[in-house]
Order: structure tokens, then sequence, then C-alpha cells
């Protein structure tokens, strides 16, 4: 089993869309390094820390769980998606998405600041100075820690 965090604008689609919906597509990533580990490595049942970014309080709202592994992404096929790619080639897909299945919404909102105090979570590519990625790995200690804090 590994463990991720995943980012969503709460306007575009927030953890209450997720539960409404129960298993949603994650498509529109369009950077390699996120694209690579949906393709590669993500498997049914890995765990998510579901996260809400550009809103006032940035931080972890809820927990889901993959539901497919990689497949291509359509969506950069479509002209008229918001994510369309015109590079792209459905022989040769550019972009992956995975399905993601609503678990349960936190308790609270364990926001970017307060994940940043933490030393234990010191390593974690979320609280790293720089890092905009959209997709990440998160080590089975920073997802008990990060739970210890619900």
């Amino acid at each position: 089993m590994q463990y991720w965090l995943m980012k969503s604008e709460p306007d575009a689609f927030g953890i209450d869309e997720l539960e409404k919906v129960g298993v949603e597509p994650w498509d529109g990533v369009r950077n390699y390094q996120a694209r690579n580990m949906m393709r590669d490595q993500m498997q049914i049942g890995d765990g998510i820390l579901f996260y809400h970014s550009n809103c006032e309080i940035p931080g972890i709202v809820g927990i889901a769980e993959v539901a497919t592994t990689g497949y291509p992404d359509t969506t950069a096929l479509n002209p008229e998606a918001k994510y369309y790619d015109p590079k792209s080639d459905p022989e040769n897909p550019r972009w992956y998405k995975v399905d993601v299945k609503f678990v349960r919404k936190l308790k609270r909102t364990i926001s970017l600041a307060e994940l940043k105090e933490e030393t234990a979570l010191t390593d974690m590519p979320l609280v790293r100075k720089g890092n905009r990625l959209s997709v990440m790995p998160v080590s089975t200690q920073e997802w008990d820690h990060i739970l210890g804090m619900e």
C-alpha cells in the first residue's frame, strides 16, 4: 500500500463534490512527474490525502483512495476540453489519470501552516519550498502522523 496527496481547488472540484459522486476521474494533470506517478506507481486501494489548494485556508480536508490504475486521459484529445493538448496522440497517450474514490472527510481541515510546523513532516514534498506538484507521494510515517493530527 502506498499513500499520496492530491491537490484540488475547492471551487473547481472539492471534497464535497467527491463525496456526492463517490468516484471521479482525476483528469487534467499536465505535469510529467505527476503523470508518471499516476501512470506507473498508483495502485487500486492506495490512500489519498485530499488537499484543498488556492483557497482561504489551504490544507488536507479528506481521505480518498485510488479506484483504478492509470489509464489515458482523453480530455487531452478533445479540442473543446479545458485540458486539451494538441500534441497528444491517441496511439501514444501523453497524459494519464486515475479514478479516485471518496472515503471520508476529516473532522477538521489540517492547514498547510500546521503541517509546516510539524518537525516530523519536514521531508514531505508538500511543505518543501518550491514544490507545486498536484500529485505527490506521502510516506507511511507522514500519513500516520497527519491522521494523528486530526
